[in-house]
């Protein structure tokens, strides 16, 4: 039976021991059949200790956990479920340092862990490109070249030069890390990600000039001081995510690696997307996208 609470108060009462955990985490694992993580066989045997299986095809002993991102793991699953309802709760993320104080790790393992549940938050893939009605824009991670020490700065280079993109498309919060914004860079990701005869509204930013070709195209003049016109073009929306993004790196976080940002761009991608819902449902959607392993190794490769 799947567990229902909505604060953290219901959650402790929810999960007292390692079973009620392993229970859950089954139940919404196996909500639609019985599987093993090694050879997909539905023959499933269960061993007295209600913790491991046994896959009726292919021989081998399993538990629930094996082929998620708690692979491996030395921490209980009381831990996970803790960092799981903080990651989802908090509208900016959670710092790995507050975390490692929290569950009484180390702030290694803490980082780790986040890192394994934005894993898991990037691996359910958009099923349709957005229609009807799209903001689309842009913003700059990574300070001003001005502001840089003169050994790290670029001279003679703009505000926010070379430094990861972020694209976003709205509807759904659509993000992705760019490594440019030629037209070449950003075009195939629009129609990747948007339906071709929908309404966009972008900024005068020359990259989504092409775009009348394809679309709707609206685009307000910023450096023009045009941030709204006839009421309904605009890029508001959309921005009002660059400044959420923005206070979760710099005020949660303080700091992100280029390497990795893309994974704490599709964090609050995902959290925004399921604002609508409650602390729990929120919690146990997670549940549903563990599928995949992420190792330590290959996140600091």
């Amino acid at each position: 039976m799947i567990a229902q609470f909505d604060n953290l108060f219901e959650l402790m009462d929810a999960f007292p021991d390692e079973q009620f955990c392993i229970d859950h985490l089954t139940a919404i694992r196996w909500r639609d059949g019985e599987f093993c993580p090694y050879c997909n066989g539905n023959r499933i045997y269960h061993f007295s200790d209600k913790r491991t299986h046994k896959c009726g095809d292919c021989k081998k002993r399993f538990s629930i956990k094996v082929g998620t991102i708690f692979t491996d793991t030395k921490l209980p699953l009381r831990k996970w479920f803790m960092a799981i309802w903080l990651i989802t709760s908090h509208k900016k993320g959670f710092a790995s340092t507050q975390l490692a104080k929290d569950l009484k790790i180390t702030q290694k393992s803490a980082w780790f862990l986040l890192h394994r549940l934005r894993h898991a938050t990037c691996t359910q893939s958009f099923n349709a490109p957005l229609g009807v009605t799209n903001e689309i824009d842009e913003t700059y991670l990574g300070g001003k070249e001005k502001d840089k020490h003169a050994d790290k700065g670029r001279p003679h280079s703009q505000g926010g030069a070379g430094k990861e993109i972020v694209k976003n498309r709205d509807g759904e919060l659509r993000m992705q890390v760019v490594k440019d914004m030629r037209g070449n860079t950003v075009l195939p990701v629009i129609g990747r990600n948007v339906a071709k005869g929908s309404m966009v509204m972008t900024d005068e930013h020359k990259a989504f000039g092409p775009l009348s070709r394809d679309y709707y195209h609206h685009s307000v003049n910023h450096s023009a001081g045009e941030y709204v016109r006839h009421f309904t073009i605009h890029t508001n929306g959309i921005e009002s995510m660059w400044a959420l993004l923005k206070r979760q790196i710099v005020g949660i976080h303080h700091w992100v690696s280029p390497k990795h940002l893309g994974r704490y761009v599709d964090e609050m991608a995902w959290r925004q997307n399921r604002i609508d819902m409650g602390e729990g449902e929120r919690m146990n959607d997670l549940f549903n996208c563990v599928e995949g392993r992420s190792t330590y190794k290959a996140l600091i490769a």
